[in-house]
């Protein structure tokens, strides 16, 4: 995880954050391999157990739950050398993976400025 987590708000964003940096990863070896014959893309989904592990109470403070984020191979249709790498659909996911980081990095800021705060009496 990437930052103490002591609540379970903090637990749930060290899990977005895990999350979408796999699928940024993911999504950098599929445009990395847009051109390898055979090579078959894959996709990140952590929201629905994400979702889930909210839904049934299973962040306690300080107790760090793994919510189990998959890969799977994508249904995207194979081209002639076997690979189905989608350009514009890898680069769309880049783009809208880079906007979730972008929101779960500013929560977590905006939650240490508030114990910050807190903590400063100010």
């Amino acid at each position: 995880m990437p930052f103490a987590v002591s609540d379970s708000v903090s637990q749930v964003l060290a899990a977005a954050l895990d999350g979408v940096s796999l699928r940024q990863q993911v999504i950098a070896d599929n445009l990395a391999n847009v051109d390898t014959p055979g090579f078959r893309a894959t996709s990140v989904d952590f929201e629905s157990q994400l979702k889930a592990a909210i839904s049934d109470g299973s962040f306690d403070a300080g107790t760090p739950v793994e919510t189990g984020a998959t890969t799977t191979p994508t249904d995207t249709p194979v081209g002639a050398n076997g690979n189905n790498v989608d350009l514009r659909k890898e680069a769309m996911a880049a783009v809208q993976s880079q906007f979730q980081y972008q929101i779960l990095t500013r929560a977590v800021t905006d939650k240490f400025n508030v114990i910050k705060t807190a903590v400063s009496g100010q």
